[in-house]
This record gives structure tokens, sequence and C-alpha cells, in this order.
């Protein structure tokens, strides 16, 4: 009965995200966008983005938009909203207090396939 209940225990862990990945799973409102560029703290989209994180067990999926966006017409303005705009999903682990992001798929396909650290600062939604 032992060996039977360290077996389970065993599969259980195994076939199951991390502790930790779990108790980030949810939804989460940007607060801030900032980055540190060759030692410089800058913000690429503004004091006041606007986006959103959703964490699943597995899986991470953001995205977020600048701010004093206006809706574009013609073409140069359009092409000029996606300096304006990020968004990327994949696969996640937890470093320590990073979450590090396997891209699959990203809003200029500049990010899929490559790795990278999440950088916003979000907060829960209730």
């Amino acid at each position: 009965m032992l060996r039977f209940i360290c077996v389970l225990i065993l599969l259980l862990l195994i076939s199951s995200p991390s502790l930790g990945q779990q108790s980030l799973v949810g939804t989460y409102k940007l607060v801030s966008h900032q980055l540190t560029l060759e030692g410089t703290l800058i913000e690429p989209l503004g004091k006041t983005p606007r986006g959103h994180l959703v964490l699943t067990p597995t899986h991470y999926i953001t995205f977020v938009t600048g701010d004093n966006r206006k809706p574009g017409s013609a073409v140069a303005d359009k092409a000029a909203l996606l300096d304006t705009l990020s968004g990327w999903s994949g696969t996640y682990r937890i470093e320590g207090s990073d979450i590090i992001i396997a891209v699959e798929a990203s809003w200029t396909e500049v990010w899929t396939g490559k790795i990278r650290s999440a950088t916003g600062h979000y907060r829960a939604i209730d």
C-alpha cells in the first residue's frame, strides 16, 4: 500500500505543473511597462499603457497597447499603430522571481522562436 501511494504521488508531481506556476495562474491587468536598455530605464509604450496577461498552468499570453493611441485611416497611420502595440504567447517557466517565456507567436514575428523574460508589471484582476 505504501508503495502504491508513493507511485501515485510521483505520478501526480510529474504530470502537474510546478507549484510556483499554479500560484500564478490567472488574469492580470498591466500596471506599467518598463525596460532597462543599456542601463537606462525606458517606458517604450508611454506612461499609461493598457494590456492584459493571462497565465494558464502551461501558457503565457499578453497583449499591450501604448498610451494616447488614435485610430488610423491612412496606411501610414495604421502602420504607425504597430509601434504602440506588443503581444506574444508561448509556454513559460519560473526561474526565481522571473517568468521565462518560449515565444510561439508574436505581433510582429520578431520574438517568435525566441526566449524572453517578462518585463511588465501587472496586478491580478479580481
